[in-house]
C-alpha cells in the first residue's frame, strides 16, 4: 500500500519546497495519534517538530476533534461579510484576553502568510488613510514571514526570494539584535530613517524559525521596537511561529517591553487541524479605517474567513493552553531542553546550542549549505530511528508536542546525540 501510495503521488503531485528532480517519492502516512506519525507500512514516527509547530497538543486531539465534530453537525461555512456566528465570537473574545492589552480587533485569514499579508497591507494603508503615505516596510535580515508576494517581500532568505528581486514590496532589512545595545542593528536603522519614513516593521520576536531557530536579544529587540515607534511606524509581531506557548510564554510579545500595534498568528492557533490565519490589532490601527468613505476601509476578504469547524478548533486549542496541564508541560520540556543543552554543548562536534521555551537548536560543526546533501542525511538517520526532524543546513532542531513524556524526550536526545557520533 505504501509504495504504491508513493507511486499514485509521484504521477500528479507536486509538494511545496521540493526539487523533484532530485527528490526520492514522498513518504506515505496513513495517521497520527498524539506525537506519533503512522506510515502505510505501520512504522511510528515521533514528530519531535509538532508538524512546523502546529500540532502542540498532540495529533487528533479528542478535546478537539468532538467539539469539531459538534460543530460539523451546527454550521460548517458561512460567508463573513456581513454574518457573524459565535465560534468567531467566543474566539475573538478569548484570545484577545491573552494577547497584549493594547490588541483590540482582529481580522481572519487562512494561514500565516496570509495573517501577514493581512498585516503589511494595514500597514500601508494605515498611513495612505492618514493622509501621509508611507512606501518603505522594514525586517530583520535573514527573517521569514511567509510566502505569498508580501510576505515573500518581507523574508530575508534567497532561496525563497531570488527570482522575484524586483518585483516585491521595498524593504529594508537589519541585522537582529545580538546583544542588549543593539548598536548595529540601531545604527543601520537609522541610516535608513534618514532615508524615508517607515510604513511598519514586521518581526519573529526573539527566535527565528525558518533561520534555523536563530534567536535574537529581548532588550535589543526593546530598543529597536521604542524607536521605531517614536516616528510612527506600526509595529508587527510575527508570533505565526513562536505563539501559544512555544517561547515558555503564551505569547513571545509578552517577554518584550514594547508591544507591537498588530500580531500575525497561525500554525498552533488551530492545533495543526485546520487551517486559520489571525491579525490582530490595535484600536489606533482600527479607528484609522474608520470613515464616511467607503474607500478608507479594508478591502480584503477570503472565501473561508473565519470559518466555523477552524475557530471551534482555536477555541478547544486555546482552552487546552490555558490548563495547568499544559502550563506544566510547557515547562517541563523548557527543563529538559536545558539539561540536555547542558550535556552536550561541549561535545568536539557542536558549534553552538541555543534554547527558549520547548525549542531547541543544536548546530553541528560540519560545513554545508542550507540545502545541501547533509541535511538529507540527517534527516534520513532520523527517519530511521523512528523520529521526525527536518534540519536545516547544520543545524538540528526540535520542537516537541507539549504532550511528548520524558521517555520519549530522551528517545529524541539519544538520537541526537547519536547524530554527533555518526558525523565524527
Amino acid at each position: 500500500m505504501g509504495q504504491n501510495l508513493s507511486l499514485r503521488d509521484a504521477r500528479h503531485i507536486w509538494h511545496p519546497l521540493t526539487q523533484h528532480k532530485t527528490h526520492g517519492m514522498a513518504h506515505g502516512i496513513a495517521r497520527a495519534q498524539g506525537v506519533y506519525l503512522y506510515d502505510t507500512q505501520g512504522k511510528a514516527y515521533l514528530d519531535a517538530i509538532s508538524s512546523w509547530y502546529t500540532a502542540v497538543y498532540g495529533h487528533c486531539n479528542p478535546q478537539i476533534t468532538r467539539r469539531v465534530a459538534a460543530q460539523m453537525e451546527e454550521l460548517d461555512q458561512v460567508v463573513f461579510s456581513g454574518f457573524t456566528h459565535e465560534p468567531a465570537v467566543s474566539l475573538s473574545e478569548k484570545l484577545l484576553g491573552h494577547l497584549p492589552g493594547n490588541q483590540e480587533k482582529v481580522f481572519f485569514s487562512e494561514n500565516g502568510s496570509t495573517a501577514v499579508e493581512v498585516a503589511l497591507k494595514i500597514a500601508l494603508q494605515y498611513h495612505f488613510n492618514l493622509g501621509a503615505p508611507r512606501k518603505i516596510l522594514l525586517a530583520f535580515e535573514s527573517g521569514f514571514h511567509g510566502d505569498t508576494f508580501g510576505a515573500l517581500s518581507v523574508s530575508g532568505l534567497s532561496v525563497y526570494n531570488g527570482p522575484f528581486e524586483g518585483m516585491a514590496l521595498e524593504v529594508r532589512r537589519i541585522p537582529v539584535p545580538d546583544d542588549p545595545d543593539a548598536a548595529q542593528s540601531l545604527a543601520t536603522l537609522e541610516a535608513i530613517l534618514a532615508e524615508a519614513p517607515v510604513a511598519g516593521f514586521v518581526y519573529e520576536p526573539l527566535v527565528q524559525g525558518a533561520a534555523a531557530m536563530k534567536t535574537h536579544d529581548a532588550a535589543g529587540l526593546d530598543k529597536i521596537l521604542a524607536r521605531l515607534r517614536e516616528t510612527g511606524a506600526l509595529l508587527i509581531a510575527d508570533e505565526v511561529m513562536t505563539g501559544f506557548g512555544k517561547t515558555g510564554t503564551n505569547f513571545a510579545s509578552a517577554q518584550l517591553e514594547t508591544q507591537p500595534d498588530l500580531i500575525c498568528l497561525s500554525k498552533a492557533l488551530t492545533a495543526g487541524l485546520l487551517p486559520m490565519g489571525i491579525t490582530s490589532c490595535s484600536a489606533q490601527v482600527y479607528n484609522a479605517f474608520l470613515s464616511d468613505s467607503v474607500e478608507k476601509g479594508f478591502f480584503h476578504g477570503h472565501t473561508y474567513t473565519a470559518n466555523p469547524l477552524a475557530c471551534t478548533a482555536a477555541l478547544a486549542a486555546l482552552e487546552l493552553l490555558e490548563t495547568a496541564e499544559m502550563q506544566s508541560n510547557i515547562s517541563r520540556i523548557a527543563g529538559a531542553h536545558r539539561d540536555f543543552e547542558t550535556r552536550v554543548q561541549s561535545h568536539h562536534k557542536v558549534l553552538a546550542t541555543r534554547r527558549i521555551g520547548v525549542i531547541f537548536a543544536m548546530d553541528l560543526d560540519v560545513e554545508t549549505d542550507r540545502y545541501g546533501s547533509l541535511r538529507d542525511i540527517l534527516y534520513g538517520f532520523f527517519m530511521e530511528r523512528g523520529i521526525y526532524l527536518r534540519p536545516l543546513g547544520n543545524t538540528v532542531y526540535i520542537l516537541p508536542p507539549y504532550i511528548t513524556t520524558d521517555d520519549e524526550l530522551a528517545r529524541i536526545y539519544q538520537a541526537m546525540e547519536e547524530v554527533l557520533e555518526f558525523i565524527s
